[in-house]
């Protein structure tokens, strides 16, 4: 069996104040590229590991917004990302929860206001 969600794009509006929000809240190293006419921030890929890798995406189709799916990034801590990301301003909108066997999750609002998740495994 496989994964079957490959890539995703998160909408943004201002690519500047989106990568800065990622990077300083995730830790992540985000690669912008332009594609297909699309300013384009890419997350981390590891090819041939599970789960998926997508990119922040700026232009006239891309729409941030709190509906439609909720993507799940998967944290070493919840708590300290939340810290950060209430750091650079984003809110939260379903506070840390413990689901029993498969961890904590939490959403907060980006800083181009997407609902976006947090899973944490328990230990």
């Amino acid at each position: 069996m496989i994964n079957p969600v490959v890539h995703f794009e998160i909408p943004v509006t201002d690519m500047d104040r989106a990568v800065g929000f990622y990077e300083a809240v995730f830790g992540y190293e985000l690669e912008r590229a332009e594609v297909d006419g699309y300013d384009m921030a890419f997350f981390p890929r590891a090819d041939g590991k599970p789960g998926a890798a997508g990119a922040l995406a700026k232009g006239d189709v891309y729409r941030p917004s709190h509906d439609g799916p909720i993507l799940y990034f998967d944290v070493p801590d919840i708590d300290a990302v939340i810290a950060r990301a209430k750091a650079r301003g984003a809110r939260v909108l379903y506070a840390k929860k413990d689901i029993g066997d498969a961890g904590f999750v939490a959403e907060i609002e980006d800083s181009e206001g997407n609902r976006i998740a947090l899973s944490e495994a328990k230990s």
